[in-house]
C-alpha cells in the first residue's frame, strides 16, 4: 500500500466516478482502475460498488477511507512540518452538541493551521450522529456530556462501537435566557420558575430518546415545547418568545452576543462535558492540537 493509492481512493469516493478521479489525478482511467483494484485484493475487500451510473463507497469501503484520511492529513502535516510545503488539503472534522465553546476552539484551531489549503468541518449535530460519526471515522473527535440520567446508556454507547470518553469539564446545570425575560432579575432559577415559559430543545431525529437529550430534566413535564435543528434559531426564539433552555451555562459573548444570560438551576443534577475518540487509534497531531486549544479556552 502507498500514500498515492490511499489518494486515489479518496479522490475516486469524492468524485464519485473513475473517469472523473482520472481526470483529476492526471492519470489513465485504466492506470487508476489498477492502483484501487491492487488496493482492495491486498485488504481483500470491496472499497466501491461498481456501476453504470458511477461509484459508491461500500460500508467496509467507508471505513478504509477513514483511516486513509488520517494518513494523508498525517503525510500533510508531516510535508508542511519538514519542507513547508504541502499538497492536496489539510482535513479536520469534529461532530459536537451544541457549545459555543467547541466552536472558539474550532476557530484557534483555523488561526493555527489556516494559511495554507483547508478544508474543516464543524458539525453540531444530534447525539446519535455523534457517536456514529466517530464510530465510522467521518469525524476525528466528537463532543458531548454525561450525567446520572444518560451516562449507562451512553457509555454503553461508546462501548459498543469502541469509542472512549474523556472528560473535560463537569459544571452545574444552568438555563439560558433572553436579557430581556421576566426571569432576568433572578439570581437563582428553580423549575417552578421556568413552568410558566417555552422550553426549547434541540431535535434528536429518530433517536430521539430522552437519553440522547442534549438537555438534562428532559423527563420533567413541560407544557410548551420548542424543538429545533441549530443554536441560532434557539437563540432568537429564546428571545423572541422569552422561552428557555437547560444547558451548561458556559457561552462566549463575542460569538453569541449580549443578549443571551445564563442562570444557575436550583437542582441536585450536573454535566459532565468531555470529548469522544476512536478506543483503537491514536489521535492525529491536529486532533490533539484541537483537544489542547479547547482546554485552554476552557
Amino acid at each position: 500500500m502507498t500514500l498515492k493509492q490511499l489518494h486515489y481512493a479518496v479522490t475516486v469516493a469524492e468524485t464519485g466516478s473513475f473517469t472523473e478521479a482520472a481526470k483529476r489525478l492526471y492519470i489513465a482511467q485504466p492506470s487508476l482502475t489498477t492502483a484501487i483494484r491492487e488496493l482492495e485484493k491486498e485488504y481483500q475487500i470491496a472499497l466501491f460498488n461498481r456501476s453504470k451510473k458511477g461509484v459508491q463507497l461500500t460500508p467496509e469501503g467507508n471505513e478504509f477511507l477513514g483511516y486513509a484520511r488520517q494518513l494523508l492529513d498525517q503525510a500533510a502535516l508531516m510535508e508542511a512540518r519538514y519542507t513547508g510545503m504541502t499538497e492536496g488539503k489539510l482535513r479536520f472534522h469534529i461532530s459536537s452538541q451544541h457549545y459555543s465553546f467547541v466552536v472558539e476552539a474550532f476557530v484557534e484551531l483555523l488561526k493555527k493551521y489556516g494559511s495554507g489549503k483547508y478544508e474543516f468541518h464543524m458539525r453540531e449535530t444530534q447525539t446519535y450522529d455523534i457517536i456514529n460519526d466517530v464510530a465510522h471515522l467521518r469525524s476525528e473527535i466528537g463532543i458531548l456530556y454525561l450525567n446520572k440520567f444518560n451516562e449507562t446508556v451512553i457509555r454503553k454507547a461508546l462501548r459498543d462501537n469502541q469509542l472512549s470518553f474523556t472528560p473535560l469539564f463537569r459544571v452545574h446545570p444552568h438555563v439560558f435566557i433572553s436579557i430581556h425575560s421576566p426571569l432576568a432579575h433572578k439570581d437563582i432559577l428553580t423549575l417552578e420558575d421556568l413552568r410558566p415559559y417555552p422550553r426549547l430543545s434541540y431535535e434528536q431525529g429518530s433517536h430521539n430518546s430522552f437519553y440522547y437529550s442534549e438537555e438534562i430534566l428532559s423527563t420533567v413535564e413541560c407544557d410548551k415545547e420548542l424543538v429545533v435543528c441549530d443554536r441560532a434559531t434557539l437563540f432568537n426564539l429564546l428571545i423572541g418568545m422569552n422561552g428557555y433552555t437547560i444547558c451548561s451555562g458556559i457561552i462566549n459573548d463575542e460569538l453569541n452576543g449580549p443578549n443571551i444570560i445564563a442562570k444557575p438551576l436550583d437542582v441536585d443534577d450536573y454535566m459532565e462535558i468531555g470529548y469522544v475518540l476512536p478506543q483503537a487509534m491514536r489521535p492525529s497531531q491536529i486532533t490533539a492540537d484541537y483537544i489542547e486549544i479547547l482546554k485552554a479556552v476552557i
